[in-house]
């Protein structure tokens, strides 16, 4: 197989060889070229090529996150962003993730060596076999109130690439929406951050999720991750159960633990299954369908990785598919209320 073609970015040419170094011992990359500014990292893309780049953010005249932006909307490819400023649960990696980052790998900071970057290598090799879509077309901006009346909840899960899609699947998502539980795989202080990111761009009221907090409409709530995982707890009255417990599916929060506690009240329940690496999900999703669930699954064609709904389809969990331009509003369909039913 030929080599992972690599474009490093960052002005710091002590910083450009340090990754260098790391990403040369993996002989499954070929660094291609550097850039020290926007203006030379868009030269060497249009010459190169490459499949995949590393990007800093604090660069001279335009900002990586400018850049970043510019760079999807013209010449969509995986990028990983390696900062100083994105470490873990910084509002500049969310909105970096947000932009169409893959991944955010924080740089070592003074004393730290290369340990920081253990996983670079490995996290720029995944990352360019990301499936990235073109420019992201507007969506319109949902209704404050919509009056639709809805008889499901609405439960989504997430990995890889799924900031992005969150983000547009409840940007029609109105002030009314059903209520809605996520599970995403990210650290815990990213999603303190994402949950605040998005509190601020969507109209429903966004937070993370609180143990025995009712579920209402208008309202999204987001795994807190950490030691806990999200997931639904009641037959009649639902609520909140943040279960702290050991990894499930290999991850925590996970998509899995959420799903199977909602299979009791599967009838009630509408499911998606986002963008994202892995299996997580797939087998509960199998278990809420068979219950009496609705189910949706993002479609390949637009999922940065094809993962986490390819199997869920396979186990026979997938209902319907959507392309994600068109998931928030499927998805709204799906809790909708048909005739004669009764609205939560």
């Amino acid at each position: 197989m030929k080599p992972i073609r690599v474009l490093i970015v960052d002005d710091s040419a002590t910083m450009r060889r340090l990754i260098r170094s790391i990403l040369e011992t993996d002989t499954r990359l070929k660094v291609v070229a550097e850039a020290g500014t926007a203006r030379e990292a868009r030269d060497a893309v249009n010459e190169h090529r490459p499949d995949v780049m590393t990007l800093d953010v604090e660069m001279p005249n335009m900002s990586g996150l400018e850049f970043l932006d510019r760079l999807m909307r013209h010449r969509p490819m995986p990028v990983v962003m390696v900062s100083t400023l994105t470490r873990k649960g910084s509002d500049v990696a969310v909105e970096a993730m947000s932009l169409g980052a893959v991944d955010c790998v924080e740089k070592p900071t003074r004393g730290d060596g290369a340990d920081n970057f253990s996983k670079l290598a490995e996290t720029v090799y995944v990352a360019a076999h990301a499936r990235i879509n073109g420019p992201r077309p507007k969506l319109k901006r949902a209704a404050p109130v919509t009056n639709r009346r809805f008889h499901r909840i609405c439960l989504l899960g997430g990995s890889t690439g799924a900031v992005d899609a969150i983000e547009r699947v409840l940007q029609v998502f109105p002030a009314d929406c059903p209520p809605t539980l996520i599970t995403q795989h990210m650290p815990a202080p990213f999603l303190m951050s994402f949950a605040s990111r998005l509190d601020q761009l969507v109209r429903p009221h966004v937070t993370l999720a609180r143990d025995g907090a009712t579920l209402k409409a208008g309202q999204v709530m987001i795994a807190p991750g950490g030691d806990y995982h999200l997931n639904l707890e009641g037959t009649i009255d639902l609520r909140v159960k943040l279960h702290k417990g050991p990894l499930v599916s290999g991850h925590r929060p996970s998509v899995d633990s959420m799903f199977s506690s909602a299979v009791e009240v599967a009838p009630r329940v509408a499911a998606g299954i986002l963008t994202g690496m892995g299996r997580d999900g797939a087998a509960a999703m199998r278990e809420l369908r068979a219950a009496g669930a609705r189910t949706l699954g993002q479609s390949k064609e637009t999922c940065v990785v094809f993962g986490m709904p390819r199997v869920a389809a396979e186990l026979g969990g997938v209902e319907e598919w959507a392309d994600l331009d068109q998931f928030g509003e499927e998805m709204l369909r799906l809790c909708e209320v048909p005739a004669k039913v009764r609205a939560l």
